[in-house]
């Protein structure tokens, strides 16, 4: 079966297709990391959740700690996700979504543990080096996320 290609007419269907799909990738690129005031409610209720650890709960204490931490994250992701038009496809998260999640909790994991040490050694007092830990923890990770989001999420162009 053949048929007569008219090669002006192919263009202008593939511009007509392609503009609204450069939109979706703008409002994607747009919404993809849930701006600073994402960044800066999750640092502060990871402050107050290791300040409060620093005042050295019981073990149930601890553990209703994590509990609220954990509520109050997916809260917060809920909140910040009730509105989004845009729904990402699976495909949308590869290597670099998983290597800045993994490098996330590597680099926070090891800023609690060496700030706890380090605040630990030089006041020795457990609520002054909690507060210590919280504040260095939460800086990290103000001042990490930015440049880590924009490597992972990278250009929707890029791979197409």
């Amino acid at each position: 079966m053949s048929t007569s290609v008219d090669a002006e007419r192919a263009w202008q269907d593939l511009q007509r297709i392609r503009v609204p799909q450069e939109r979706v990738y703008d409002e994607v690129e747009r919404s993809a990391s849930g701006g600073r005031g994402a960044t800066y409610a999750t640092a502060a209720s990871m402050w107050v959740f290791l300040a409060g650890l620093g005042l050295e709960p019981p073990t149930w204490g601890v553990w209703a700690a994590v509990v609220v931490y954990v509520v109050l994250l997916v809260g917060l992701v809920a909140f910040l996700n009730r509105g989004n038009r845009v729904r990402l496809h699976h495909s949308r998260y590869d290597w670099r979504t998983s290597v800045t999640l993994l490098g996330g909790m590597v680099v926070t994991g090891g800023t609690v543990l060496l700030s706890g040490r380090l605040a630990e050694s030089l006041t020795g007092e457990s609520m002054a080096v909690g507060l210590i830990q919280a504040t260095v923890t939460s800086g990290v990770f103000v001042l990490c996320v930015g440049p880590a989001n924009r490597w992972a999420v990278g250009s929707l162009r890029a791979g197409r």
